[in-house]
């Protein structure tokens, strides 16, 4: 089992079925309340160390599920079982094990695409939705083949190609992937050689570099709901957006415009930060989290 160094003494780790697959969990706090946290790529549950805490705090249960194919949560073979339709079972099935009065749903990078797509279909009802550092679907679907952006995104197209960036990924037990990783980080120090060791496990290990790249093969054979369109329903659930005005992969003026898709839009941005937001500032995301919440309740 991949060892997770210095987690705060409150967080628990337990293994969680839903929809046939054991998700390895990160879990903190107690109450009727959940706050489900969805993590990117090339990342793990492990990134949301620094909020499951501080929402346990703020009187929530927080769970944070290592989504399938990384990790030592499960990791099914073949593109079809990371269709976005199977990974909205997974949020649903694990919203449902809560059993929890009302939900709030967080998602960073691969995440966040997912958040933003279960929300605008409604799959099951939410309280909150909070989006780091991902476009709306729609504005992404305008930008994605237009100059900056389809430069920035190279990494989809890339992920399309046969074995070979599998093998990238998965070069020297995954050096390649924390390198990258780093790369794209402002504040450096937030990914140690410890931190670094633990993103790279996935892509070190039997079929996982396959897993992670299998997330983008699906997308581009199926959209499910990201690829939108400007007929997408409109998302009602109140929503807080903190982007990273450093990110390498996705522009600011990707969030221009989304008030047109969501009616309840709070935007935070934030000077000199990276794509890796809730890494690399923490105490500021948090911060930023309790203001909305007061403000909403």
């Amino acid at each position: 089992m991949l060892a997770l160094p210095n987690l705060d003494p409150a967080i628990k780790r337990q293994y969680i079925t839903a929809n046939g697959i054991r998700f390895d969990t990160l879990t903190c706090g107690e109450g009727p309340r959940l706050a489900l946290f969805l993590h990117g790529f090339p990342e793990h549950a492990y990134s949301w160390r620094h909020q499951l805490p501080h929402f346990a705090k703020l009187g929530y249960r927080a769970w944070a599920p290592t989504l399938r194919g990384y990790g030592d949560s499960d990791r099914p073979e073949g593109v079809e079982q990371y269709d976005m339709s199977v990974l909205f079972d997974d949020i649903a099935a694990l919203i449902d094990a809560a059993d929890a009065e009302d939900v709030t749903l967080i998602g960073h990078d691969w995440g966040a695409v997912l958040a933003w797509a279960f929300a605008i279909q409604k799959i099951r009802p939410l309280k909150h939705l909070m989006i780091m550092n991902v476009p709306h679907p729609a504005i992404f679907a305008r930008h994605v083949k237009r100059w900056p952006q389809i430069v920035r995104s190279w990494d989809i197209f890339f992920f399309q190609l046969p074995w070979l960036p599998d093998m990238a990924l998965s070069l020297g037990r995954g050096y390649m992937t924390g390198a990258a990783m780093k790369f794209m980080a402002e504040d450096k120090t937030a990914f140690s050689d410890l931190v670094l060791k633990i993103y790279r496990y996935t892509p070190s290990q039997p079929g996982g570099a396959t897993a992670m790249i299998n997330y983008y093969r699906a997308l581009m054979k199926r959209p499910g709901g990201f690829r939108g369109s400007d007929n997408l329903p409109k998302i009602t659930t109140p929503t807080l957006m903190l982007w990273g005005e450093k990110d390498m992969a996705l522009g600011l003026e990707l969030t221009e415009g989304t008030d047109a898709f969501v009616e309840d839009i709070t935007l935070r941005t934030f000077p000199g930060v990276s794509h890796w937001i809730q890494q690399e500032i923490p105490g500021q995301v948090n911060d930023a989290i309790t203001v909305w919440l007061t403000q909403q309740s």
